[in-house]
């Protein structure tokens, strides 16, 4: 046992050029030693020890040659100190047996090895089994002065080509895999919500790789082996990190004031992919991999999908793969049934992206015209409107933001009129089963429709023939108070709209209670029917107060009832203020207050 005060002292001993070698096998044990008291390990003796360590750990390693003594100081070193002490030159190859026996192999340990030239083949030895995210922190970390970059320092060294090209292989190599095998597991689309390529690529961290080196993507979509996985690659990923890319700088740029002569015209940007590029990207871009995965009727939709996805990235698609695109988009309808009328819950979702992405990729007339009919039999929207809020209102005046058209907007209610739109500026859709889907929408999509100036002018005329001449008669609206004041029986209107089934989803429960209790038409039956903590607990008190004082009176026994149940406040959303009136007349707790009313209940 090493008293902790003496730590220092074998510090400074470990880094005197004067200590013999004859005293290096009782530093390092000093060192290395736990510290202990008679209670167990001390912790501050052990935080006293590290840090002494830490700062010997340098020239006891220039020093100590022994491998027993070596490997001692190694196993106690932490992540970040052997990386350190490997970009230094004094961990080496010849210690990583040393070091793998407690460590596992890190983006730091890759990268300070590889500064040495001797070293990068043992470097790239660490790569097998590394975690994707890791892969990739061997490129990104590689100058450690990335962030931000200080002109006082020395650049970094470039990166060595042949471990970016290990790492690369490294990261890809089971995508290739996977796509040399569309049996393997990994292409359980069936159990994806979402619409990519399989689960087994990670974070994303083979295409962050990639992107580092795109002066290289031309060689390296004719790689014998990963040239495919790249090609997936670059379709899905690099028009879309190029745009994201460009918002944010154009976001930036916004912030700078602007010259007395304005902002000049910006140029159009380069696509990120040249034709040559793309050619070289065709063979991947109909996901051949997926043409015969079981389950045709979600595998053949995904990968429409994503084929479509992929044109709206690259446009220039469009022209280049005609015939390929309409081939297998007549392949993945037929294989799928993808026009077949849909059951399931999220039908509203996939009729809609069906009908977009044959509206851009299909030129089947009957496939088209099948889109058409496959809209008309989803359930129209919902149209609510609820009275704005005093802050609602201030923001809103004077805008279109509340008007109906914009209501069907605000939750995605106009996607069905929005994808009849666009397969009606398809040329190959029939006219009329465009104009024979319009009778089965909601008046307020026929609205949105004659609201379009890119539509073409017979749909223009067809849909404002439909449209109703008052937007808001289509709408379900909370009146407001003005409103209810010219009504024969505000007090029905109320209790129409307490009594509407919550099944209907019009409004929520909660936007009914408000609207009752901020309406002045409201009576002590409607009260009577809201749950006891919207009064009491979550809106102002004064409007049960007047009750309560004239429930309770001068009877002590009523004001008991009261108190015993409020006492642990009325939680139960059930539970309704005409309940806890009525069991007032009974001294006995209410059961939306103690737990011994509740079970009362």
């Amino acid at each position: 046992m090493v008293n902790a005060g003496t730590y220092w002292i074998w510090q400074q001993l470990a880094t005197n050029d004067a200590l013999p070698d004859e005293a290096l096998p009782t530093v390092t044990e000093a060192l290395c030693s736990t510290s202990l008291a008679p209670y167990g390990v001390d912790r501050q003796g052990e935080e006293r020890r590290t840090k002494a360590l830490a700062d010997a750990l340098p020239a006891l390693l220039r020093r100590v040659t022994r491998p027993g003594l070596r490997r001692q100081l190694l196993q106690q070193a932490d992540h970040q100190q052997l990386a350190e002490l490997a970009a230094q030159g004094i961990v080496v190859a010849a210690d990583l047996p040393a070091i793998l026996r407690t460590h596992r192999p890190t983006p730091g340990l890759v990268i300070g090895l590889a500064r040495h030239p001797d070293q990068v083949e043992a470097a790239i030895g660490l790569l097998p089994g590394m975690h994707d995210t890791d892969l990739e922190n061997v490129v990104t970390h590689w100058d450690p002065n990335r962030y931000p970059h200080r002109p006082d320092t020395e650049p970094a060294p470039p990166l060595p080509p042949v471990l970016f090209d290990a790492v690369l292989e490294h990261a890809l190599t089971p995508l290739a895999r996977l796509l040399a095998d569309p049996h393997h597991e990994g292409w359980k689309v069936a159990q994806r919500a979402d619409l990519g390529l399989p689960n087994v690529f990670g974070e994303g961290a083979p295409w962050r790789i990639l992107a580092t080196c795109p002066d290289r993507w031309h060689d390296l979509v004719e790689h014998p082996t990963l040239g495919s996985a790249i090609q997936h690659l670059l379709l899905d990923q690099a028009e879309a990190e190029a745009r994201r890319n460009r918002m944010i700088a154009s976001s930036g740029s916004s912030l700078i004031q602007d010259t007395d002569d304005g902002p000049g015209e910006q140029p159009e940007p380069k696509p990120a992919l040249d034709l040559a590029l793309l050619r070289a990207c065709l063979p991947a871009l109909c996901l051949p991999e997926m043409a015969d995965l079981p389950k045709p009727s979600v595998s053949a939709r995904h990968r429409l999908h994503q084929i479509a996805d992929r044109v709206r990235c690259n446009p220039r698609l469009l022209d280049m793969a005609a015939t390929q695109l309409q081939a297998t988009t007549d392949t993945c309808v037929r294989r799928g049934h993808l026009l077949s009328p849909l059951r399931n819950d999220d039908r509203e979702h996939r009729a809609v992206a069906i009908a977009e992405d044959l509206a851009l990729l299909s030129t089947n007339p009957a496939h088209l015209a099948k889109a058409c009919a496959l809209l008309a039999t989803l359930e129209q929207p919902a149209v609510v409107s609820t009275p704005p809020g005093p802050r609602l209102a201030r923001i809103t005046a004077g805008t279109d933001l509340l008007s109906p058209v914009r209501l069907l907007e605000h939750h995605y209610q106009h996607r069905r009129v929005a994808a009849l739109t666009e397969l009606a500026a398809n040329p190959h859709t029939p006219g009329t089963a465009v104009t024979d889907t319009l009778p089965a929408l909601h008046p307020l999509e026929l609205a949105w429709i004659a609201h379009q100036n890119d539509i073409p002018d017979w749909l223009h005329t067809a849909a404002a023939a439909l449209a109703p001449a008052d937007d808001n008669e289509a709408v379900l609206r909370l009146l407001t108070d003005e409103e209810l004041d010219r009504h024969p029986d505000p007090a029905a209107v109320l209790q129409s709209w307490l009594d509407a089934p919550e099944s209907e989803g019009f409004w929520s429960r909660r936007d009914v209670y408000s609207a009752v209790l901020d309406s002045r038409h409201h009576t002590l039956h409607h009260l009577r029917q809201l749950p006891a903590y919207e009064l009491l607990t979550r809106n102002e008190p004064a409007l049960a107060l007047p009750h309560l004082l004239a429930h309770c009176g001068s009877q002590s026994k009523r004001w008991k009832a009261l108190f015993e149940a409020l006492d642990n406040g009325p939680t139960d959303e059930e539970f309704t203020f005409g309940e806890l009136l009525d069991s007032i007349h009974d001294p006995a707790p209410a059961r939306g207050g103690s737990s011994t009313a509740k079970a009362q209940a």
